[in-house]
């Protein structure tokens, strides 16, 4: 009923730019808040960054200043660009959805994108 569909990851040096976006299609109501997390080699799932509808957000300590996370809720659609990057950012980059489908009287669940790779080379 609903897809999270992630682009945007790649291998980039350090020091470099990656742009990610995440597109959420289907029976959608509304949005509460949208976000990423990323998973690093033998880590556990940890939040980046998060957008709420009223526009705040929420950063990781590790990230803030290099990393800028917007949405367009026309579209459904938030990005994160990732500038400055570092090998300790390497991880799968998850979307995450906090949503109401159609008809269900804005009861929210959570959804996951399928996850991007982004692998930054020292």
């Amino acid at each position: 009923q609903v897809q999270l569909v992630e682009s945007g990851g790649g291998l980039v040096q350090a020091g470099g730019s990656l742009r990610l976006s995440c597109a959420a299609s289907g029976s959608i109501d509304r949005i509460n808040n949208m976000g990423w997390y990323r998973q690093g080699p033998g880590k556990d799932r940890e939040l980046v960054a998060r957008i709420f509808n009223s526009g705040s957000t929420d950063y990781a300590d590790s990230i803030k200043g290099r990393f800028t996370i917007s949405r367009d809720n026309a579209k459904n659609t938030v990005f994160l660009q990732m500038n400055s990057l570092k090998p300790e950012d390497t991880a799968v980059y998850y979307c995450n959805a906090y949503l109401a489908l159609t008809g269900t009287s804005s009861l929210y669940n959570e959804y996951w994108g399928q996850g991007t790779q982004v692998t930054v080379s020292s």
